[in-house]
């Protein structure tokens, strides 16, 4: 199971600077000759791989990157200063593509690697370059190079830091909607979720991470019964597992304590190492219960349940608790990424642009 994520953008190096056609003056030096310094080199464009970014979501909210121009030649032997480079941060694995005809220009493998997605134009002659024993005072000067302009499509094959789990109607289609870009259908019927949506969670500037809404479970599941089996596969690479519960059943009889320990169960049958994953319980719906029986209602199921790990009260209706939820998540799985990977040191010498 694949999931992609996309973005286009559209880049441009800077332009060189202009040559300059000058001539020294200067007292007693009445044929001073010429002194028209060259133009400055436009800045290039790179891409670093960033291991602590996991998504291409921040190149929605900025889509065009220009990288300064090289300044004009000037006269007294002056050469123009160099444009700023800029460094477009990127997730390992991103591929980049000619958004026009699809042809693969780079990609991002090694943690660390930066490569020059678009290069600078050189800086033009000034006239002190076309100085010569039968050309004593010449006067032409070039213009600066463009720099490349591209459009590109940045491609990344993802896959979810975080895994919803849940009886069907838990909730999870509404709070991937309450907390991502996602819209997954939502309907009070069973398995509303035939597919696996998935939403990326932007959490500031450079913060996000990808949360997958996965077809609820019924007993039998890790046995291939209903639609578990082969997303409970794709449930293995994840950080962190939500498990979403219905603290306000349409019908009174049912009891989300047995349903809890039901999803429990059917991933401890699958694989042990799953069960053992980090798994918070977010109890859902509490919108629905009585102010002057929630408490109670969680207390009561929070000692049933004997869970250990976090617990988050919540209403994905109407968003209660859900920043809480999202802040808590993001820190969680930026200690396990910079426990995994060690980190990047980016070279000082390119600015890093946000």
């Amino acid at each position: 199971m694949k999931f992609v994520d996309e973005a286009y953008i559209d880049i441009a190096a800077g332009d060189g600077g202009n040559g300059c056609s000058s001539f020294r003056h200067e007292k007693y030096k009445e044929f001073g000759g010429p002194d028209g310094g060259d133009g400055g080199r436009g800045g290039h464009v790179y891409a670093l791989a960033d291991v602590n970014l996991n998504t291409l979501v921040d190149f929605r909210y900025t889509r065009k990157f220009e990288a300064q121009r090289g300044e004009h030649g000037k006269g007294s032997d002056m050469f123009g200063v160099k444009g700023d480079d800029i460094v477009l941060k990127m997730p390992v694995g991103t591929i980049i593509s000619d958004a026009e005809t699809g042809e693969v220009l780079f990609e991002l493998l090694q943690p660390g690697e930066q490569i020059l997605i678009a290069k600078g134009g050189d800086g033009g002659f000034g006239n002190m370059r076309f100085k010569s024993a039968i050309n004593r005072a010449p006067r032409h000067k070039t213009p600066g190079w463009p720099g490349e302009r591209r459009s590109l499509k940045m491609e990344l094959k993802v896959l979810a830091d975080v895994g919803l789990l849940g009886m069907p109607n838990a909730g999870k289609s509404t709070l991937i909607t309450a907390i991502s870009n996602a819209r997954p259908k939502i309907a009070d019927y069973p398995f509303t979720t035939l597919h696996p949506n998935l939403g990326v969670v932007r959490v500031g500037p450079e913060k996000s991470f990808v949360v997958a809404d996965l077809p609820g479970l019924i007993p039998g599941a890790s046995e291939g019964a209903g639609l578990g089996h082969q997303f409970l596969r794709h449930l293995q690479r994840t950080h962190l597992l939500l498990h979403v519960i219905d603290m306000a059943p349409f019908d009174d009889s049912i009891d989300p304590v047995a349903q809890a320990k039901a999803i429990v169960a059917e991933l401890k049958k699958y694989d042990k190492a799953l069960y053992e994953k980090p798994r918070w319980l977010v109890l859902n719906k509490l919108d629905m219960v009585p102010a002057d029986e929630r408490a109670a209602r969680v207390k009561d199921f929070v000692k049933r349940m004997r869970h250990k790990g976090p617990v988050f009260e919540i209403s994905a209706l109407t968003r209660e608790g859900c920043e809480q939820l999202v802040h808590k998540i993001f820190d969680h799985i930026v200690a396990t990424r910079q426990a995994a990977l060690p980190s990047v040191e980016v070279d000082p010498r390119f600015p890093q642009h946000s």
